[in-house]
């Protein structure tokens, strides 16, 4: 991994205490034991829309599935070693190695998804460079979706306010992927921002 990627220090400590491999494989036990593992991919799906980026993608687990589904996914990760992972999972995926604050994918696009914590593992100062890039690649009515923990530094006031300047509207908030409703503040949100039209 290198060291000059725009990460933040809560992301480089991750890496250093997590085994990829092992990382990667977990998910595909957790699924062969019964376990509910394609939250994401099931409200992305439901949202609609056939043209999708997966910012963030890690080892492609979600921009795979949602390729498997019929979708036409670009996953995009500054992280070689997880793309390299992705890569291995599928090859109906498009991956990009790129920086989320400046990549152009040169289209548009009907979603966004950031699963797992993606702004968090930004470098400080930069969550709202990633947000207004990735409002510039949807098209008019396109959905910018988050999943992630309140915590420093994305906190859901300054996430709102990132999408507010980016020219979102939120549409929707949940407390987990599943739907739950986000009926009072907790320690996780998935919101769904539109591109104003």
């Amino acid at each position: 991994m290198s060291d000059e990627l725009n990460v933040s220090d809560r992301w480089r400590l991750w890496r250093q205490r997590v085994d990829l491999d092992e990382y990667n494989t977990r998910w595909d036990r957790l699924e062969a034991e019964g376990a509910s593992v394609h939250d994401e991919v099931e409200l992305v799906c439901a949202l609609g829309g056939e043209r999708i980026i997966d910012a963030g993608c890690g080892t492609g687990r979600v921009a795979a599935e949602l390729a498997r589904r019929g979708k036409k996914v670009i996953g995009v990760d500054n992280d070689i070693d997880m793309l390299d992972l992705a890569r291995a999972r599928s090859s109906d995926v498009s991956w990009v190695l790129a920086d989320l604050a400046t990549v152009d994918l040169y289209g548009e696009f009907d979603v966004a998804i950031m699963a797992g914590d993606v702004l968090n593992y930004v470098t400080p100062g930069y969550e709202s460079l990633v947000v207004s890039n990735l409002a510039r690649q949807l098209v008019p009515g396109g959905l910018l979706v988050c999943g992630g923990s309140l915590a420093e530094p994305a906190q859901l006031a300054h996430y709102d306010n990132w999408c507010r300047a980016a020219g979102l509207v939120l549409q929707e908030r949940y407390a987990s992927w599943d739907g739950v409703p986000y009926d009072r503040p907790g320690h996780y949100a998935v919101s769904i921002h539109t591109r104003a039209r």
